[in-house]
């Protein structure tokens, strides 16, 4: 049967925090996403590959050496790729200025959409404070996300075995979520000023792994989400529109219009 899908090309894409080496990185559904989007310019926003990962242990399955094959055929056919390093692929940072098979690797880049506006593409931890002045607190940070995952269960067999009632580290995490949010919103602020700073009109960041598109600090902040949980990207049409696709809640389809336009708030 014929695939009943019309894949869709874009004037850009923009896709950040994959984690290609982590066990957490959803490289099937990100291979999924890629089959059906195109774009005269793609954006790697940072964390594609997780450095920090793999120097403590190897991880490497097919779907993830599928995801670089799929980007590297891209530009192979034509697509611009443009690597834009973040804190877990900084080993990428002392190659700026470099190509590797067709995908060029810079530290930031200023991006005009089709109706001339002006984008800084940054991923963003130069803006992180723990990442820049306590690398120790981010490695901790990023050991105990991932042991997280997995800790609930064994600690309710052992709950269980002591006679204890269940104990949900879900509901635990739920009374840190204003920390959470409060963090958000200083990364928010802070890389809308940066853009001011740069006399750009938005800024299109990653980092922190929270999908959003707005304009509530003065310029047009877009983050791009990531691809271990949530699975989104930004996409720009070809007049200048700006989309955040959500691909696990639309699934093989093409993509659902969220932003209109720039003024628009998500």
């Amino acid at each position: 049967m014929p695939d009943p899908i019309e894949p869709r090309h874009y004037r850009a894409l923009f896709i950040s925090d994959v984690h290609l080496g982590t066990r957490g990185c959803q490289a099937a559904l990100l291979l999924d996403f890629l089959r059906y989007h195109d774009a005269d310019v793609i954006y790697l926003v940072g964390d594609i590959i997780d450095g920090w990962r793999l120097k403590r242990s190897w991880y490497w399955p097919q779907p993830h050496n599928d995801v670089v094959q799929k980007i590297l055929r891209k530009a192979r056919k034509g697509a611009r790729v443009i690597y834009v390093p973040g804190n877990h692929d900084e080993f990428l940072r002392d190659y700026l200025g470099t190509h590797f098979g067709g995908v060029e690797v810079m530290d930031s880049f200023v991006h005009e959409s089709a109706d001339g506006r002006r984008y800084l593409v940054i991923h963003g931890d130069q803006f992180d404070v723990v990442v820049r002045h306590a690398k120790w607190l981010a490695f901790l940070g990023d050991w105990a996300y991932v042991t997280a995952l997995g800790i609930n269960t064994w600690v309710n067999i052992v709950r269980r075995r002591l006679g204890l009632t269940y104990w949900s580290l879900s509901a635990w995490a739920k009374l840190k979520v204003k920390n959470a949010v409060n963090f958000i919103g200083k990364f928010e602020t802070t890389l809308a000023g940066e853009a001011q700073r740069r006399d750009v009109d938005g800024v299109i960041c990653g980092h922190i792994h929270h999908a959003a598109m707005h304009e509530d600090f003065g310029v047009h902040y877009i983050n791009t989400g990531d691809w271990v949980e949530s699975c989104t990207a930004v996409a720009e049409t070809a007049d200048g529109e700006f989309e955040l696709i959500r691909w696990t809640e639309i699934g093989a389809k093409p993509a659902a219009k969220i932003v209109a336009a720039p003024q628009a708030a998500a």
